[in-house]
């Protein structure tokens, strides 16, 4: 396998996602314009236009950014991405997600990353998360749907998170 499906339609019972485009500016802004989504991210003013302005370009870019819709009233909530694709080491990592607060502590997140590691386990057979290391809603949420805390940080230092597919129970 050479490519990766980084953009794909997922639909499940309480969101459904689909590529970002460009014309989902206004709508995803009005989402990340909170603060309070980025108090223990480590760009703690994303939600000033100018630095979202640059996380969406980055976004739209990476050819991996998909948009989060609330399926019962059709608002835009967030958005997710595929990134790193690597075929010899049959990995892809999932990040970059941010939700409405409105939606944080249920179903939604579970969902979710349920759908996308449902995606992304047809293709490969490792998903990873980086996860800044002060970051601990986060860090919680991946454990919360089976991730491993792998040994070490990368570069950024960030901590590395693994689901493996045979470990995966979906």
């Amino acid at each position: 396998m050479t490519e990766f499906d980084s953009q794909p339609f997922l639909r499940g019972t309480k969101v459904e996602l689909r590529p970002l485009q460009s014309s989902d500016r206004a709508a995803l802004f009005d989402v990340a314009a909170d603060p309070l989504i980025w108090v223990q991210h480590p760009e703690p003013d994303r939600y000033q236009k100018a630095v979202f302005d640059r996380f969406f370009d980055d976004s739209i870019s990476s050819g991996g950014a998909l948009l989060i819709k609330d399926r019962k009233s059709g608002a835009v909530i967030g958005s997710s991405r595929y990134h790193g694709f690597n075929a010899n080491s049959s990995e892809i990592e999932i990040g970059w997600t941010f939700l409405a607060r409105s939606h944080w502590g249920g179903a939604v997140n579970g969902e979710l990353k349920q759908l996308m590691l449902d995606h992304a386990f047809r293709q490969v057979a490792n998903v990873l998360f980086y996860i800044d290391a002060c970051n601990l809603r986060s860090q919680k949420a991946v454990k919360k749907i089976g991730a491993k805390r792998a040994d070490g940080v990368d570069a950024q230092g960030r901590c590395i998170f693994i689901i493996q597919r045979s470990e995966y129970i979906g």
